[in-house]
């Protein structure tokens, strides 16, 4: 029987059972072990280069030196001229041997910063582990896990920064110091070798500058302090800052009790004791003074801590100051002559900047201030700053956003806080009614302040302090007259008002320009940039109302401040107490808790804070209030000697226009407001007013008097005189110019224009015709017109009796008639007319010399006169009555020259 074959769909399923059968293993393993190679070469990879790199710069390490071990490494900070002042370091160390610490002291400092320090070999992996995790999820720097060998080390050959390279040579010089010395020697070396606060070094050298103790003296919650403030050597400073000294030292408590160092009880007895119990009083403190600029050199290490380099002192740093040597040295001298203060116990915080870079050039951290670390008035000082807060949030925000005019019309007036019954007051409980901005400024008027306030709105005012510096979350209405929740220091007070006097550019205050690290090369940058924080036109209508502060105008609340011959401009400030701290201190009713001062040039700004150490000791007295002013005068007289001043400069942003006080919205004064209500304002460009005031009607001209008007004695010309009460000029009190028109009016007839004269008389050419004349003058002020004062005045025909006389031809020869018995010839008439000469014909006894006077009485004097029959009217049919009497008549002849002439 022959074997069947396969088909072939038999044979292919045959065969693709056994390609199935010998398929190579899953891709998935595959893959997997490919990975898992890779990884195996990338991390011994990275090991062979990591540990290349990390040889590397070991051998670039410095070599271990035991004097720097066991030494600190002094500082050095150098003024704005570059000159050195001071040094710390090992100076004042008080050196502890391992033996002598307490074994307290000893548990405090390893439970807080290196519980492990016997057990490793100068490196902490378990803490390291967790920092290398904090430092992926936070980034890179985020926490530290140095030991107490790697911070030994850091403090003595490296500078502190966060490199791959200085944790690296720290890491080797970790292991070699773990080498060379025994553990108890390297923390000897660390406990003399930290920085404690300031200039301290060594816990030793805390416990007696903190407590006045020997270590061994110390309680378990004074080492638990002391062990608090290595991490943060000035910010956990009991002295300065107790509430985050407590906080301090209650963690400490608590991991050595975590730790197993104390007991639960000890724990929480030692945490109920007051933080600042037991401290050391200034005077024992002072004998660890290291610099004759204390009080300066305090806010230069505040703010090496505030950039990250608090420790940075333990390793030998270089240090470039913004200090002025001559305004230190200024403001010590006045601080600590108690000559100056008006009580022994009253203290004053004085900060000087400069105005246009925002340095600082000198502190006055308190009345004769030492090293004591203790609290600096000029910069640890958080008060409220009073009335000094009112350029800042009320009238500046007004004038950026709102272009308020410096003559901006506010009512001084009975009002309450929005939503409130509590009256605003000021501080003389009156109100002024309807006054400018201005006014309302530098008198310091709290409701004013207040309604400015809300029109900007708090948004926007908040904005605007930020920009100078002032960081607050919200705002109130109390914050506009500095009686709120802002609280402000001397030091960013005075860089806050710097701002105004540097066109509006604002620079945060700084006391360091740079630091330079132990290898000489690499430095850190210090100084801040400037920022634009308000407009120009802002600043300087600030500025200009607040020279009024320290001015001489009624009501201005700075005078003191004046210093003769500069251009200053500043704002006085006093805080007030509650009803309710009134009657449970019992406070006299002029007590306030806080005076201040802030004033600028364009070189200096400087601000003064005066109190007393405990709140509710109170100001009481004007001398008192007054002391920031009187403070400020002195040292920004003495600073600015020999130093050019140049003025505050107006910006082409700003206009002046003279506004009539009152109007709103503004009006120009017209030239009929009273001098009390025009004032010269300020106005943002393109917002001055262009409708003048009609408030103020032109006053009634007064009329002129006593007009008086005669001819000369040839009756050639008119002779007019005159009196008036000249209108004055209600801005200068001086006379308006005043021109007087002057007319004559013939009864019945026309009026003729005889001139104008700025004078009081005019004289005028006789070419008025004969006849009754009234003479009127007009005053005329600025086209207004006045009522006429007036006199009468006649003109008649005119004899000159020294005139030659016409001679006639022939005489005309007239019978002569017998007289009357009275010498009266007939109609001989003495005519007396406004004329000087009778051409009367054959008058007896007479000499012709009447004289014309409206009266008709010529009285004949002298033979031969002649009868008045050709008088010049009106005449009188006057009395020829010679004083001789009649004689026969003799023959006619020629008249003489005196006679006149004949028909």
């Amino acid at each position: 029987m022959t074997e069947r074959r396969a088909t072939r769909g038999e044979h292919q399923k045959a065969l693709a059972q056994k390609n199935k059968k010998s398929a190579p293993k899953s891709s998935k393993k595959k893959w997997f072990k490919r990975i898992t190679l890779t990884l195996v070469a990338i991390i011994a990879a990275c090991f062979i280069g990591g540990a290349g790199l990390f040889a590397y710069y070991a051998s670039s390490a410095p070599e271990l030196d035991e004097k720097l071990l066991k030494d600190p490494v002094s500082s050095e900070f150098y003024d704005k001229n570059g000159d050195l002042f001071a040094t710390i370091g090992a100076e004042n160390r008080k050196y502890v041997k391992y033996e002598d610490i307490p074994q307290d002291m000893i548990n405090a400092i390893l439970a807080t910063e290196d519980v492990r320090f016997f057990e490793h070999g100068g490196m902490d992996f378990y803490r390291l582990g967790g920092a290398i995790l904090a430092n992926f999820r936070d980034g890179f720097g985020a926490q530290g896990a140095s030991t107490l060998t790697q911070q030994v080390v850091k403090n003595s050959f490296l500078q502190n920064e966060k490199k791959l390279k200085r944790k690296a040579q720290e890491a080797w010089l970790s292991f070699q110091l773990e080498r060379k010395y025994s553990k108890e020697e390297i923390f000897e070396m660390y406990f003399n070798k930290m920085l404690m606060s300031g200039r301290v070094y060594g816990f030793g050298t805390a416990a007696q500058y903190f407590y006045g103790k020997e270590l061994k003296d110390l309680t378990l919650d004074e080492e638990a302090l002391l062990a608090g403030l290595v991490q943060r050597p000035n910010a956990y400073n009991p002295l300065k800052n107790p509430e985050l000294a407590e906080k301090r030292r209650n963690t400490v408590l608590g991991l050595m009790y975590q730790h197993g160092k104390i007991t639960k009880a000890q724990m929480e007895e030692a945490k109920k004791v007051n933080i600042q119990a037991g401290l050391t009083d200034d005077s024992t403190r002072q004998k660890f003074t290291g610099s004759k600029y204390d009080a300066f050199l305090d806010v230069v290490i505040n703010e090496l801590e505030k950039n990250g380099d608090g420790s940075a002192m333990a390793e030998g740093i270089k240090v470039y100051t913004t200090l002025d040597p001559k305004a230190q040295q200024t403001v010590e001298n006045i601080m600590n002559d108690d000559s100056n203060f008006p009580t022994k116990e009253i203290q004053s915080g004085v900060s000087v900047v400069d105005t246009k870079t925002g340095q600082i050039l000198a502190i006055g951290g308190g009345r004769h201030y030492g090293a004591a670390r203790g609290f600096n008035y000029a910069y640890d000082l958080k008060h409220q700053p009073g009335s000094t807060m009112k350029p800042l949030l009320d009238y500046g925000p007004a004038i950026e956003n709102l272009k308020w005019s410096t003559g901006q019309t506010i009512v001084d007036e009975p009002m309450t806080y929005s939503g409130s019954k509590q009256t605003i007051r000021n501080w003389d409980n009156k109100y002024m009614g309807a006054i400018t901005a201005r006014k309302a400024l530098y008198a310091s008027r709290n409701v004013p302040a207040v309604k400015a306030f809300k029109e900007v709105g708090p948004d926007k005012a908040k904005d605007f302090a930020s920009r100078l510096g002032i960081n607050t979350e919200s705002v109130m209405e109390s914050d506009a007259i500095g009686g709120g929740d802002i609280t402000m220091s001397p030091t960013q007070m005075a860089a806050s008002y710097a701002a105004f006097g540097n066109n509006g550019v604002y620079t945060d205050p700084y006391s360091i320009t740079k630091i330079v690290y132990r290898d000489g090369k690499t430095t850190k940058d210090y100084t801040p940039e400037s920022n634009v924080a308000m407009s120009d036109y802002t600043a300087y209508m600030v500025t200009d109302m607040l020279r009024d502060v320290v001015g001489s105008k009624p009501d201005a609340s700075g005078t003191a401040a004046n210093v003769s011959g500069l251009d200053i401009a500043g704002k006085t400030g006093t805080t007030n107490y509650s009803s309710a701290d009134f009657n449970k201190h019992n406070l006299p009713d002029t007590s306030v808790p806080d005076s201040w001062f802030a004033g600028y040039t364009t070189n200096y700004s400087i601000a003064i804070w005066s109190g007393y150490e405990k709140h509710f000791d109170p100001i009481t007295t004007w001398d008192e209030r007054r002391l920031p002013q009187h403070l400020f005068k002195q040292i920004m007289k003495d600073i600015s000697a020999n130093v050019e001043t140049s003025r505050f400069k107006k910006p082409n942003s700003v206009v002046e226009a003279t506004i009539e006080v009152g109007t709103k919205p503004l009006k120009l004064a017209s030239d009929f407001t009273p001098s009390e209500k025009r004032r010269t304002e300020l106005f943002v460009r393109g917002t001055e007013p262009k409708e003048v005031s009609n408030e103020y009607a032109m006053p009634e001209l007064s009329t002129p008097y006593n007009v008086s008007a005669s001819l000369d004695t040839e009756g050639q010309s008119i002779n007019i005189s005159w009196e008036h009460d000249a209108m004055l000029n209600p801005e200068t009190n001086e006379p308006l110019p005043t021109t007087f028109e002057v007319s004559a009016t013939k009864e019945g007839g026309e009026t003729i224009s005889l001139g104008t004269t700025e004078s009081k008389d005019l004289t005028v050419s006789n070419t008025l015709k004969d006849g009754n004349y009234t003479i009127s003058v007009v005053a005329v002020v600025d086209g207004t017109r006045s009522k006429p004062g007036t006199t009468s005045f006649q003109i008649t025909g005119i004899t000159d009796e020294n005139k030659e006389p016409d001679t006639p031809d022939k005489p005309d020869v007239v019978d002569p008639t017998a007289p009357d018995q009275n010498g009266n010839n007939g109609d001989n008439g003495n005519h007396n007319g406004n004329g000087n000469g009778n051409n009367g014909n054959n008058s007896n006894n007479g000499n012709n010399n009447g004289n014309a006077n409206g009266n008709g009485n010529t009285s004949g004097n002298g033979n031969n006169g002649n009868t008045g029959n050709n008088g010049t009217p009106p005449g009188n049919n006057g009395n020829n009555n010679g004083s001789k009497p009649p004689t026969t008549p003799t023959e006619p002849t020629v008249p003489d020259d005196g006679s006149g002439k004949t028909e």
